[in-house]
């Protein structure tokens, strides 16, 4: 006997319904269905990216295959293929965006803490590009033969959960996204050279925001004061420095600290550049060392989920897509925070998408994938009573 659903409508129902809803009728993003909710374009879209489907026809198909398992997701049939489309290219992405954020909340309450004693709140910050073909996609042109679009994101070291997302066209600055962002006072932000911005880093000062980063070798400054270094953990010196450039001192008036490290691995120096004053240098090198992890990020996702080739080539079918690869991320983020079994995400990944209508209860699966319970009950040998034959008694002819 059945007594739950499948292993993809119970991962479903960690999305909460009521504010889906909510989210729906406040954009008007089923103004003029005719039946295709936009529940429904999320569970073929969420099936796309766990079943790893390659273009609309495998979704519908494979949807279709699974007829009779379908009213647990919320579906009475499976979408047609131009149906699908048609919703991708015109229904509000914005429903999928704020989709992700009501899920992030829920991920952010089991979330573990970081590995680093101080309390301030550790992120990193960086972007990725997403290459696109500009015959295809060519309303995303990025360079004279090719067309990118760029995913922003500011990833949270309590739990690795992005807590920023943005998606821009491929030619956008980093900085531009970057000067947008309001991050609460204490939090310190790791990123890479590429946000070196001066009049950024003099607003994120002022507004009591640490950040780490690498320094740019042509900056000028002056050293105001020499701190000693520790040579045998990898600190070749530890200063605090002014800006001096032209516009730089008018836009960074404070004082930074410059922290040289030496990486054993590569065999150079890392000149790391801060505003904070207080942390030892090895905290400061070890922080920076930390923001590897939302390269780590943008790698699992661009491996195990479909942000690489779309079924849609819309800009509005192009977010849609992006949206529902970091909800399904976040998805399988909160099954690794809740699951007793230490889960790589590849190994989480594959064994779902082979599983995703099994009917087994969704967290003993998380702690035991590979006990499989019987379809039905084990077969019990019928026993026939013993009858006597001299004792019946025959009916007269």
């Amino acid at each position: 006997m059945v007594r739950c659903t499948s292993l993809f409508s119970q991962v479903l129902s960690l999305i909460g319904r009521v504010e889906f809803a909510a989210h729906v009728k406040e954009l008007k993003a089923e103004r003029g269905s005719k039946g295709f909710s936009c529940w429904g374009q999320l569970v073929g879209m969420l099936f796309c990216q766990m079943a790893q489907a390659q273009s609309l026809r495998e979704i519908c198909d494979g949807l279709r295959c699974c007829l009779g398992k379908l009213n647990h997701l919320g579906l009475k049939e499976a979408p047609h293929r131009s149906t699908l489309s048609y919703a991708n290219a015109r229904r509000p992405w914005q429903v999928f965006e704020r989709t992700f954020y009501d899920l992030l909340e829920s991920c952010q309450k089991l979330a573990p803490k970081k590995k680093f004693r101080f309390r301030n709140k550790l992120l990193s910050l960086d972007a990725s590009v997403i290459e696109l073909c500009v015959t295809l996609f060519d309303w995303a042109k990025f360079r004279q033969t090719k067309g990118a679009v760029k995913l922003h994101l500011l990833l949270d070291h309590d739990g690795y959960l992005p807590s920023f997302a943005l998606i821009t066209e491929g030619r956008r600055h980093e900085i531009k996204v970057a000067r947008t962002l309001k991050l609460p006072a204490g939090s310190i932000v790791a990123m890479d050279r590429g946000y070196n911005d001066y009049r950024l880093f003099g607003q994120w000062t002022a507004a009591g925001v640490w950040f780490v980063t690498k320094m740019k070798s042509n900056a000028c400054y002056e050293v105001v004061e020499k701190r000693r270094a520790l040579v045998e953990r990898n600190i070749l010196s530890d200063e605090v420095i002014r800006l001096t450039g032209l516009e730089a001192e008018k836009k960074c008036p404070y004082s930074l600290r410059r922290v040289v490290v030496w990486d054993e691995t590569k065999q150079e120096s890392i000149v790391l550049l801060t505003n904070h004053l207080g942390f030892g240098p090895t905290t400061i090198s070890a922080i920076y060392k930390e923001r590897w992890q939302i390269e780590l990020f943008f790698k699992a996702l661009k491996q195990n989920l479909k942000v690489k080739t779309f079924v849609g080539t819309s800009a509005n079918a192009l977010r849609i897509q992006i949206w529902t690869a970091l909800i399904a991320m976040l998805l399988l983020k909160y099954l690794q925070l809740k699951s007793r079994l230490g889960w790589a995400l590849s190994n989480l990944v594959a064994l779902l998408r082979w599983n995703l209508f099994t009917y087994r209860d969704l967290w003993e699966w998380m702690d035991d994938p590979f006990e499989t319970p019987p379809l039905s009950p084990p077969p019990q040998q019928l026993v026939l009573p013993t009858m006597n034959l001299d004792s019946r008694r025959l009916a007269p002819a």
